[in-house]
């Protein structure tokens, strides 16, 4: 009976869970970023943003296992997903149950559990939302993140000195600008603007496969 009930519970986790292929590609070389500047030697506590299906939070706990994983989501509907992820986050379960967050927002009204993260994490967002979006997540970025080495990690597509490339992202650019002009790769020095007034500077540019980058925050 009681082995009829865990494969039962594996199957429905199994069933709950969603399945990017991309997020299981990339995790694996953004957490090779991620442990050049998170510190897996001490406790602390990370806040993802746009957790998405939760692939990558359970993918980095188990790999910073002294850390708290906060994920966040403005999609609600993919809570269960990130749920399921997290009931993976193997041998501890470093993983917060997931708050919803309207990053355009100001995080003043979102119901986090804590006031000050060590670490922020934002995968894939940036160029698939209105730069409001953009403009919110440094601003929360400058509110939440410890101040003098609080860090946040941005990935995806970026411009750089107002050039897209290579002809793979400027078709890319172009179809998100169809389907919503609001949309679109954002250039890093445009970001690094919206940084230093949150009193944020990037400190590390990797670049990544399938021309994206991990960029490097840091408050200051």
């Amino acid at each position: 009976m009681r082995l009829c009930s865990l494969l039962s519970s594996v199957a429905k986790k199994m069933t709950e869970k969603i399945n990017y292929p991309s997020a299981e590609r990339n995790k694996v070389y953004i957490l090779d970023v991620l442990k050049k500047h998170f510190d897996s030697s001490r406790p602390g506590d990370v806040l993802e943003i746009a957790s998405g299906t939760g692939q990558h939070a359970a993918h980095f706990a188990k790999h910073f296992q002294n850390l708290t994983f906060q994920p966040t989501e403005y999609e609600d509907a993919l809570f269960r997903s990130i749920q399921a992820y997290a009931a993976d986050a193997f041998p501890k379960k470093n993983i917060r149950q997931p708050i919803l967050v309207d990053v355009s927002n100001d995080c003043d009204g979102w119901k986090l559990p804590l006031k000050r993260y060590d670490y922020m994490i934002n995968i894939n967002m940036i160029h698939i939302s209105p730069i409001e979006c953009t403009e919110g997540l440094f601003r929360s970025a400058g509110k939440l993140l410890k101040p003098k080495g609080g860090l946040m990690a941005t990935y995806g597509p970026y411009a750089e000195d107002g050039v897209i490339k290579p002809e793979s992202n400027v078709d890319f650019d172009e179809d998100l600008k169809r389907r919503n002009p609001s949309w679109g790769l954002r250039d890093i020095d445009d970001l690094k603007k919206i940084a230093k007034e949150n009193g944020i500077e990037l400190i590390d540019k990797c670049d990544m496969p399938s021309n994206n980058k991990c960029l490097v925050w840091m408050k200051l």
